[in-house]
């Protein structure tokens, strides 16, 4: 669905110059826009972005009109369509009908590797595993997202190695699915202030980001930040004054991610202990709740999004060598979309698996089929005779889950006693 038919056939333009001339006026149109279009669909997305639009107090309703003064109308304009238009209230319908009518999970977003190739040699990072020599052909990417749309599918993350080695195929794919939302991610990666970043990412790694980061303001574009918490960054990452640097450089959204070992010599020391995790499950929950930068934790918010997220549920994952794996985290297929259709990648054993299966867990605290439930990923594998698609050290589902035990086994209880007081706090 290209831009313009987009905009005439929801009638946004007028909707749009609204927004600009009077913001909490057009916030107040885009709530009732959004109830008319939404057929039932995204309650509880609705009610949150009701409460944002009718308090000018919240903190959130102040970053939208920031974006508003401070990104590029045109890219704003674009995000807007694409993301919250096509990506899903034009898209939702088209792939819940095709759930249904596959009976299959069909993914709301598509992360793929451009290429293995990166700058960086990340303490505890999989990628490097990989090597530099893997990379899907424009004509690839191309037929990838050709094939999603038709399954509803419109937000494609690109991540890596370092996504844009490939810079001038993806502005192309850009162009010509310029319906579709494209995010580059990692957004920009930090793992806290210039110790604990450089200490992991490499030395200068810190002021490089901060530069960028003042160059996209700069250019009034919006961007967002990567942030993986381990044992080691933990006081660092999860500090009042680390949320409050990213909101002064500019970011507008930034996605928290637990550290996972994954690879045969990867670091389990760095696994963040029980105490670190439930800080961060609090430490997060008061941030959003008070200050304008919208966070999301990749484990502790299972619970917004009915668990575990992986294996086509919401997103998939296809690596620079084709293998269309569940999870970013779970190198484990038996599908490569060289040889197969992303449906039928989709229909295969290993993620029919997951849509089999889900939840892993009913704390939601627990979602991982890898990390918290560490013996299911290694069941499901089996079952479905999948392989490890890490081509220079391929690693056992057996070992990975091996790394994993001690750590669910001690969180287990912690996430028990956290679970029940959201619950608790739920039936209030």
């Amino acid at each position: 669905m290209s831009i313009k038919t987009t905009i005439a056939k929801y009638g946004l333009g007028k909707m749009i110059d609204q927004l600009y001339e009077d913001p909490q006026k057009g916030m107040q149109t885009i709530m009732s826009w959004a109830d008319k279009f939404s057929r039932g669909e995204f309650v509880q997305q609705r009610e949150m972005f009701r409460k944002i639009f009718e308090n000018e107090d919240d903190p959130y309703n102040g970053m939208i009109r920031k974006m508003l003064t401070d990104i590029d109308r045109s890219v704003f304009e674009k995000i807007l369509i694409n993301f919250f238009v096509n990506a899903n209230l034009a898209g939702w319908p088209v792939l819940e009908e095709n759930r249904k009518k596959y009976n299959c999970n069909i993914p709301w977003a598509i992360l793929l590797d451009p290429t293995s190739a990166c700058n960086l040699h990340c303490t505890g990072c999989w990628a490097a595993e990989y090597g530099n020599k893997l990379n899907l052909s424009y004509d690839e990417i191309d037929d990838i997202i050709t094939q999603g749309k038709e399954l509803g599918v419109y937000f494609y993350i690109y991540t890596g190695g370092e996504p844009l080695v490939r810079k001038k195929d993806l502005i192309k794919i850009c162009e010509k699915h310029d319906d579709c939302v494209f995010l580059s991610f990692p957004a920009i990666s930090l793992e806290g202030f210039e110790g604990a970043t450089d200490s992991r990412r490499g030395a200068g790694v810190y002021d490089h980001v901060i530069k960028a980061m003042r160059l996209l303001k700069e250019k009034r574009l919006p961007f967002g930040i990567s942030a993986c918490y381990t044992s080691q960054n933990y006081e660092s990452i999860s500090s009042e004054e680390f949320y409050d640097l990213m909101i002064e450089e500019g970011a507008y959204f930034v996605w928290f991610f637990h550290y996972m070992p994954v690879g045969n010599d990867a670091s389990v020391e760095l696994l963040p202990t029980p105490e670190q995790r439930t800080g961060m499950y609090r430490k997060i929950r008061e941030y959003r709740a008070t200050k304008p930068l919208f966070a999301m934790d990749f484990q502790n918010d299972a619970e917004y999004v009915g668990g575990c997220i992986a294996g086509g549920k919401r997103y998939l994952h296809i690596n620079a060598n084709g293998d269309v794996d569940p999870c970013v985290f779970v190198h484990y297929s038996d599908s490569n979309i060289r040889e197969k259709t992303l449906l039928e990648a989709l229909q295969s054993p290993m993620f029919m698996q997951y849509h089999d299966n889900m939840p892993f867990n009913d704390n939601m605290l627990m979602p991982c089929p890898m990390l918290e439930n560490s013996g299911k990923l290694t069941e499901m594998v089996n079952a479905a005779g999948a392989h490890s698609t890490d081509l220079q050290s391929p690693e056992s589902a057996e070992h990975l889950c091996g790394k994993t035990k001690t750590y669910a086994d001690t969180w287990a209880p912690v996430a028990d006693r956290l679970w029940q007081e959201s619950q608790g706090r739920k039936a209030e």
